[in-house]
C-alpha cells in the first residue's frame, strides 16, 4: 500500500459486527493517552501505535523518561523490520548534534542566527521554569530575559564571527556590576571575557570604519570633522556600528545599572541553563562536536530516539529533550509535503515532562505537516503541574483539544475520568418506571421515558483491564476520535488491547 495515502488504514475497528478504521489521517490529527500506574497504556495502546507506525514507515522522533525506553523501541524496531533506522543520540554513542551550528545553516533571507537561537533558548528556559512553578505573569522579567539572551548572542557573534555556547556562558558570566564598570579599564577588567568580547567587537568595528572613512571623497571626510557628523553618518553606513552602539547602549546605559537583586535573577537563569549545556554529557552531544545527524532525518524514515531519560538526568536530560523536540518541531512544519509526504511520529511517555509554550501552536497544524503525536501521560493533573501560571486548565485543555484521539485506560484519578467521561457525551436512554397500588381496588402502572445520561460515567473507567497474566495480557480502553464516528454511530469505541501484539 501507499505508504503516504493519509486514508492508509493503522487499525481495523469492529462495532456491531460492522468494521471501520482507525486511518493515518487520524494519527497525524494527534493522539493523547491517559492512563494510571500498571493500566497499560504503554504496553497496550502505546505498543500498538509505535508498531503499526513503524510498520508503515513513519520516521519520528522518540523522547525518554524511562531507562527501559531504549530496549523496548530496540524490540519494535527490530518487530517490523527498522533497526537500521534507529539512531540513538546517548553518551558514549556515534551520533551527535551541535544545535547552535544547525541553527545557523537554517538562516536564509529574512532569518537570522540570532533569532533562531533566541527562539530555541528563551522557549526551553521558559519550560524550565513552568515546570518548576517558577515562571511569572509579569511582562519584565520575560522581556528583560529575551533583551539579555538577544544582545549576548550579538556580541559574541559581532567579536568571534560565531556562537558557541561556552562564549556565551562566559560573557554571562563576567558582565561587570556597576562597580565594575567604573574601572573597565583595569587589568584584571581588560582579562575577563566580556570585556574581552567587546573590545574584539570594538577593534572589528573600527576596522571596517576607517575602511569605509578612506573610501570616501575629500569633500566628504571634510565634512565630517564635525564628530556629531561623523557618528550619525556612521551608524547609517555600517550596520556593524549602529549594532555595537546598541550593544553599548543596553549593558552600559540598561543592564548593568540594574539593582543586584534584579541582575542576579535574570543573570541566573540564563548563565544557570547555559551550565547545565556546558555538562558530560550534554555538551559533547549537543554543543561540541559536528552533527551526525539533524532533525529532517526524520523525513527519510529515521527514527531519532535521545536516551538522556529524565529519570537518570533529571532537569538536563528533559531540556536537551524539550530543545531536540523544538528544533525538530520546526523542521517539520518547514518540510514541503508536496515533496516528501512520509508521515512522522513524535512520541513521548510521561509528556507532561516535554511541554513547552509552542506545543498547542505546533499541534494546530501538525496535521498538514503529516506529524502523529503521541502523548502519554497518567492523568490531567500531571499537564496541570507542568503548564503552569495563570488558568493553567483552559491552558492544558485548549492544547489537549488539538490532539484529535484520547485514549483512556483503567485510571484512579477522578478529574481524568471525568474529562473522559464528558467527552464522550451523553445519551437518551430508555428509563422504564413501575407502580403498583393494593387497596380496595388492584392497580398497576407501567410507564416509559427518556433520560439523558453519560454513555460512560467516570466510576466505568476505574474497572477496565489492565493487562498482565490475570487478565490474559489484554488490556481495555475507552477510544474518543473526532470528526466521523464509528460503525456504532458515537464518536468512541471500547477496545482491548494485547499486551504480547506483533505485526504479521
Amino acid at each position: 500500500m501507499d505508504a503516504y495515502n493519509l486514508d492508509q488504514p493503522l487499525i481495523e475497528l469492529v462495532s456491531n459486527s460492522t468494521k471501520s478504521s482507525w486511518t493515518v489521517r487520524h494519527a497525524v490529527e494527534g493522539c493523547a493517552i491517559f492512563g494510571g500506574i500498571g493500566s497499560g497504556k504503554t504496553s497496550g495502546s502505546g505498543r500498538l501505535l509505535a508498531l503499526k507506525y513503524l510498520a508503515a514507515g513513519f520516521g519520528g522522533l522518540v523522547l525518554t523518561v524511562k531507562p527501559d525506553e531504549k530496549d523496548m523501541w530496540h524490540e519494535f524496531c527490530h518487530l517490523t523490520g527498522r533497526t537500521d533506522d534507529l539512531l540513538i543520540i546517548e553518551p558514549g554513542g556515534h551520533h551527535f548534534f551541535n544545535f547552535v551550528t544547525y541553527e545557523a545553516t537554517q538562516v536564509s533571507g529574512e532569518d537570522n542566527l540570532t533569532d533562531n537561537v533566541v527562539d530555541v533558548l528563551k522557549t526551553v528556559i521558559r519550560a524550565g521554569q513552568e515546570q518548576s512553578g517558577g515562571q511569572s505573569d509579569d511582562p519584565f522579567w520575560e522581556t528583560a530575559l529575551d533583551m539579555l539572551i538577544f544582545n549576548v548572542i550579538d556580541l559574541c557573534k559581532l567579536a568571534y564571527g560565531y556562537v558557541t555556547v561556552t562564549h556565551l556562558f562566559n560573557i554571562v558570566q563576567t558582565i561587570p556590576s556597576n562597580s565594575e564598570a567604573l574601572h573597565m579599564e583595569s587589568a584584571e577588567s581588560k582579562g575577563k571575557p566580556f570585556h574581552l568580547a567587546f573590545e574584539t567587537a570594538r577593534t572589528y568595528v573600527n576596522t571596517q570604519i576607517d575602511a569605509w572613512f578612506a573610501s570616501l571623497p575629500p569633500v566628504d571626510q571634510e565634512r565630517m570633522q564635525d564628530q556629531a557628523v561623523f557618528e550619525l553618518e556612521v551608524i547609517e553606513a555600517i550596520p556593524d556600528a549602529r549594532l555595537l552602539k546598541q550593544l553599548d547602549q543596553f549593558f552600559f546605559d540598561n543592564f548593568i545599572p540594574l539593582s543586584d537583586k534584579t541582575r542576579s535573577v535574570i543573570d541566573f537563569t540564563f548563565a544557570g541553563f547555559l551550565f547545565r549545556l556546558l555538562r558530560e554529557p550534554v555538551y559533547s552531544l549537543f554543543c561540541r562536536y559536528p552533527s551526525t545527524l539533524t532533525p529532517e532525518d526524520s523525513l527519510s524514515g529515521k527514527i531519532i530516539l535521545i536516551n538522556l531519560p529524565v529519570k537518570k538526568y533529571q532537569k538536563v536530560g528533559r531540556d536537551v529533550q524539550v530543545l531536540f523536540k523544538y528544533v525538530w518541531q520546526r523542521a517539520m512544519e518547514k518540510r514541503d509535503v508536496r515533496q516528501n509526504g512520509r508521515p512522522v511520529f513524535l512520541w513521548a511517555d510521561e509528556a507532561q515532562s516535554f511541554i513547552h509554550e509552542k506545543d498547542a501552536e505546533f499541534q494546530a497544524t501538525a496535521r498538514s505537516s503529516r506529524v502523529a503525536t503521541v502523548y502519554i501521560s497518567q492523568n490531567l493533573p500531571n499537564y496541570y503541574a507542568s503548564m503552569g501560571g495563570q488558568k493553567s486548565d483552559y491552558r492544558v485543555k485548549a492544547f489537549l483539544g488539538t490532539l484529535g484521539t484520547k485514549l483512556f485506560h483503567a485510571n484512579a484519578d477522578s478529574e481524568t475520568n471525568k474529562y473522559g467521561s464528558e467527552l464522550i457525551g451523553e445519551a437518551f436512554f430508555e428509563d422504564q418506571s413501575e407502580s403498583v397500588t393494593v387497596s380496595q381496588n388492584f392497580s398497576q402502572t407501567r410507564g416509559r421515558s427518556l433520560k439523558l445520561e453519560r454513555v460512560v460515567r467516570p466510576e466505568e473507567f476505574v474497572r477496565l483491564r489492565t493487562g498482565g497474566p490475570k487478565n490474559n495480557l489484554r488490556v481495555e480502553g475507552y477510544m474518543h476520535r473526532q470528526g466521523e464516528g464509528f460503525a456504532s454511530g458515537f464518536n468512541h469505541i471500547k477496545m482491548t488491547f494485547d499486551q504480547g501484539y506483533q505485526p504479521k
